[in-house]
């Protein structure tokens, strides 16, 4: 898989195909996906896609085609980094796709602050600009721009685009983003921005083809529930509110992240305790939320599994605080219409959708348990005020289009959902 510079030389004249390579670097993994290039990207259509996980170790390479079915399947060198898995990843895609030419590759970029409110085409301002957000998302940012980084280097004239998990919340008013803090602070860019965004701008996009066009620019609540997990209430699938804030921290407890917290805990681990601030950060990030709870796991598969007493209250406050969540965001939007279970915990766990479902029966949510169970689309009886689905995500998708309509603003659809 060649890129476009070198593709008439390299293929002898042979007719080539574009694609977009779509990367989403975490910590010790990139996940990546490519698309073609050719017109608007489709699901249907996906060319292939896979991880490096492990990276710093030894790294499990992994690819799969749109059937499914096993591409490549391999340990690379102990202590492989973000770059070496990089190139490793491009090597096999030029073997295994001679054919094809990248024409652009766009990264999942966690925080994009207040200038960046859509995707955009990341030159050396805009990299300055992310690095100067780091510390607002510590466990994601470092290692996107790791993957961009290398990504520059290894092919310096491919163009890359960074897709904000944050922009899709800037449709929301200005008392729904404010924190009650002196004003100069929020000057200083200290604010509610949300995340999760390429998620719910997908749910968005596929709202109208599932729920009907009238339903889906109605009131809607979707949980995005996976090792992250954030709600957000959409109108005119727009985002009027959402549970997480400033951080990636706030809102709901997730796999290992606490949620919302007392400000005064903080001040008191830290005062009364004697904790550092790298400390708090590491309890906070790392050993709380379900694992801290449960003290057993942070994968929700295990904990629904388990006996243990301490596995069911975690299960229990994580259904507990969606309740109370879902009660806000119902607020936000004076009423709610339909909520959306998606992502990993959303899709897969038939009790965390039923507990979420039974709690909500005050919002008119009247659950169709065999439904829930069978994992359709509706999970609700037909006369139930309030209807609750089950969508899958594809962030990948919603990243390839974003790529793919910077490349060619003259063929993107009108509708941008």
């Amino acid at each position: 898989m060649c890129d476009r510079a070198a593709a008439g030389a390299s293929q002898g004249g042979e007719s080539v195909s574009d694609a977009i390579l779509v990367l989403n670097a975490g910590s010790s993994s990139i996940k990546f996906s490519v698309f073609p290039g050719h017109e608007r990207p489709n699901r249907q259509d996906i060319i292939c896609e896979g991880e490096c996980e492990g990276i710093g170790h030894r790294v499990h390479f992994t690819a799969k085609d749109r059937t499914g079915a096993s591409l490549v399947d391999e340990y690379l060198a102990e202590g492989t980094s973000h770059e070496d898995a990089l190139s490793a990843l491009l090597r096999w895609l030029e073997v295994r796709y001679p054919d094809n030419q990248l024409v652009a590759a766009g990264h999942r970029v966690v925080h994009g602050g207040s200038l960046y409110t859509a995707p955009v085409l990341i030159d050396a301002t805009v990299t300055a600009e992310l690095r100067r957000l780091i510390p607002l998302a510590p466990l994601h940012q470092p290692h996107n721009l790791a993957a961009i980084d290398a990504l520059s280097k290894l092919h310096p004239t491919l163009p890359q685009i960074a897709c904000f998990d944050t922009a899709f919340h800037h449709t929301q008013s200005e008392v729904a983003t404010a924190f009650a803090l002196p004003r100069r602070l929020a000057a200083e860019g200290i604010r509610r921005y949300g995340f999760h965004g390429l998620s719910y701008e997908y749910i968005a996009s596929v709202l109208p083809d599932i729920l009907g066009p009238a339903a889906a620019d109605g009131r809607v609540v979707v949980a995005h529930l996976g090792s992250g997990a954030s709600l957000c209430a959409i109108h005119q699938r727009k985002s009027v509110a959402t549970t997480m804030g400033f951080t990636a921290l706030d809102g709901l407890p997730m796999s290992r992240r606490c949620g919302n917290l007392d400000p005064g805990v903080i001040l008191y681990l830290m005062q009364e305790k004697g904790m550092t601030a790298a400390e708090v950060s590491n309890l906070l990030y790392n050993e709380s939320g379900l694992f801290g709870v449960s003290g057993i796991s942070d994968d929700m598969r295990t904990l629904l599994a388990s006996d243990d007493p301490s596995a069911k209250e975690a299960v229990g406050l994580f259904v507990y605080r969606i309740g109370r969540e879902l009660g806000s965001m119902a607020a936000a939007l004076g009423g709610i219409d339909a909520l959306v279970f998606t992502a990993g915990i959303g899709e897969h766990a038939v009790e965390i959708r039923r507990g979420v479902c039974e709690d909500a029966a005050w919002l008119g949510v009247d659950l169709d348990q065999s439904a829930n169970v069978a994992g359709g689309a509706m999970i609700t009886r037909a006369g139930s005020r309030t209807s609750a689905w089950m969508i899958p995500t594809d962030e990948d998708l919603m990243i390839a289009r974003h790529a793919w309509t910077l490349l060619n603003p003259e063929g993107a659809p009108l509708d941008p959902h």
